[in-house]
């Protein structure tokens, strides 16, 4: 079919491109709708089936240009991520939280590194670069899966700030690890390209509280719903655009926005229209996400890849389960939090790219081929797993016989 939609006009290519990524979307759904599993999950596998690796009914140009999706998509989640951060939570949880954080995250990356390295006896740059991505979390599959199931309370308040909070380690760790590699004149990458991406997240994070303080003075009394739903996309929109110009993930910047909103309004509505338009967004990004999989990449991954995959669930899981016994969280949040951290993506294949340049060509694509291979797989299970935490630490009460496409709660 691909081969059929080239001889077209590129407005036909789009068009018939994106009513089949929904369309598809929709049918696995239906499919894993009967297995009781999150709809995260039907959206990839339908992603993998139509994509160029499988079925190859999307052209891979069209696959290759999709990727200001995933901006969008992250823009809106991170958005809504935001209305969380109320300063009335954030003083009860706010220091637990950041060691919580700390230890779900630098855990697996130590056990990655040492692992692979005792394990494989590969070159300790190789080891060190897949440990530091090893420590970033991909939050979108878990939102998506916290809105489907209207999962609330302290387990879910505690998840969305760690989660928010997670890429910034990464992109320290990260960054830590290259200047080692950088001081043993093994890199090709400067000083520079280390760390002005910190300086753009610093960057990013102010855009978004201003662009927050901003919302809030034209969210007047007078405006329409209409011009409400128009004025907030515009801006989160720009703000995903800048992010984009700086090579800067959108999440934290829109993260900061919705934060700043929700403490200077108290206005929750807003949340709710917003959450009303972006069902078919997730949609495709997920499915966008299953069709950038090479299948034949599990090969070149081999063994390691099958170590990286296993050491990082276990580390992730007992990293945020000491952070919780030394927080003294609850029980529930201590037993499960883990199993709710488990998805890899975005900021960790856009550092796999990164990190190659360090490399040799020959383990530089092999740590490429990892965490894009890996990062699939994550984000298959870890719905399911985010489902299962979520059930067993009361956020949900089970799952509702009614259709579940992408629902948008809106509760606070």
């Amino acid at each position: 079919m691909a081969s059929l939609l080239n001889q077209t006009n590129d407005t036909t290519i789009i068009l018939l491109s994106l009513s089949l990524i929904l369309i598809a979307g929709f049918l696995l759904t239906r499919i894993t709708k009967l297995a009781k599993l999150p709809n995260v999950t039907g959206y990839i596998i339908a992603g993998i089936l139509i994509g160029p690796y499988a079925l190859n009914l999307i052209p891979r140009g069209m696959v290759q240009g999709m990727g200001f999706i995933n901006d969008i998509a992250l823009s809106f989640i991170a958005f809504d991520v935001g209305r969380f951060f109320k300063k009335e939570v954030f003083k009860e949880t706010g220091t637990g939280i950041i060691l919580i954080t700390l230890l779900e995250s630098l855990v697996p990356g130590v056990l990655i590194t040492l692992s692979i390295r005792s394990i494989f006896h590969l070159d300790w740059n190789f080891c060190l670069l897949l440990g530091a991505i090893a420590t970033a979390t991909a939050p979108a599959s878990t939102m998506v899966t916290i809105r489907q199931y209207h999962a609330r309370g302290d387990f879910v308040n505690i998840l969305l700030q760690i989660v928010a909070f997670d890429d910034a380690v990464c992109l320290i760790a990260f960054s830590a690890v290259a200047a080692v590699i950088n001081a043993g004149g093994g890199a090709g990458v400067s000083a520079r390209e280390l760390v002005l991406p910190i300086i753009y997240n610093i960057g990013a994070l102010i855009l978004g509280f201003a662009g927050g303080v901003l919302l809030s003075k034209l969210m007047t009394p007078q405006r329409s719903e209409d011009n409400r739903l128009i004025l907030t996309i515009s801006l989160l929109l720009g703000i995903a655009g800048l992010c984009a110009a700086a090579d800067v993930s959108p999440l934290l910047a829109c993260m900061v926005l919705g934060a700043a909103y929700i403490n200077l309004t108290d206005d929750c509505e807003l949340y709710k229209q917003v959450n009303k338009f972006t069902p078919p967004i997730l949609s495709m990004f997920f499915v966008v996400s299953g069709m950038s999989l090479d299948i034949g990449s599990f090969k070149t991954a081999g063994a390691i890849g099958v170590v990286y995959f296993i050491v990082r669930i276990a580390g992730k899981y007992l990293g945020a389960y000491l952070g919780c016994a030394w927080a003294k969280t609850t029980d529930k949040v201590r037993d499960y939090l883990g199993l709710a951290l488990i998805p890899q993506a975005g900021v960790a294949i856009g550092l796999a790219f990164l990190g190659r340049r360090m490399l040799p060509a020959a383990t530089g694509n092999m740590l490429l081929t990892i965490i894009l291979s890996s990062s699939v797989l994550y984000e298959l299970i870890g719905p399911v797993c985010a489902k299962i935490a979520l059930i067993r630490s009361g956020s949900i009460e089970k799952q509702k016989p009614e259709d579940e496409g992408i629902k948008i709660s809106s509760r606070v």
